[in-house]
């Protein structure tokens, strides 16, 4: 019998209560992205967060469940800011290189990402797994509109979209890991000129 995900349903009502789960999240985020998902502890999240025990299991019942949180939480932040950054570009190539800068700001404000991220594979596979086929899914419907309103060239079928979605995703997710993570030491916009020009003009020689 598979075992059922342990998530937390216990939504605040007040805005003490929110600012108490922002701050067992953000502890979390800490706590995991140093120690890691096995070595990390509850009791050093509710100490990060300056909250009680009790406050902990006032909003998750266990370790798994504030990390299923914490995942789903990232992907959240990740999304609400890059995606502004897309729509408010002129036109979609546009959006592309702004959104890949705004990411790669984001990574380097919150490196614990991707440890937490990839630890999820492990940890809790389907939310590791929603994380990436979420924004895949709203990534191949944002081209395709694109495509409707003549910023971008179509593909050969209607299921490139996904492939061009998940091709762009995981350029994005590697140029954040080693200009996000491991090196930050270039200006952002000088790596998101580098891969808005293979986006938009391919690979192809010189014509």
């Amino acid at each position: 019998m598979t075992a059922t995900p342990q998530t937390s349903a216990k939504t605040p009502r007040t805005e003490r209560g929110r600012k108490t789960l922002r701050l067992i999240l953000d502890a979390a985020a800490e706590e995991f992205g140093i120690r890691g998902y096995h070595e990390g502890s509850i009791a050093r999240i509710a100490q990060r967060a300056g909250v009680a025990i009790g406050s902990f299991y006032t909003y998750f019942d266990s370790k798994e469940a504030v990390f299923r949180a914490l995942v789903a939480d990232m992907s959240r932040q990740v999304r609400e800011h890059v995606v502004p950054c897309i729509l408010a570009a002129p036109d979609r190539l546009a959006g592309e290189r702004a959104g890949l800068a705004a990411y790669l700001d984001f990574v380097r404000t919150h490196k614990a990402l991707y440890r937490i991220i990839d630890e999820s594979a492990f940890v809790a596979e389907d939310a590791y797994r929603r994380h990436y086929v979420d924004v895949a899914d709203g990534y191949a419907v944002s081209l395709q509109q694109a495509f409707g309103r003549g910023e971008i060239r179509g593909g050969i079928s209607d299921g490139d979209w996904q492939v061009r979605a998940w091709a762009i995703m995981g350029m994005n997710v590697f140029l954040g890991l080693k200009f996000g993570v491991w090196d930050d030491s270039r200006p952002v916009e000088e790596i998101a000129a580098a891969a808005h020009a293979l986006i938009a003009d391919g690979l192809s020689p010189p014509r």
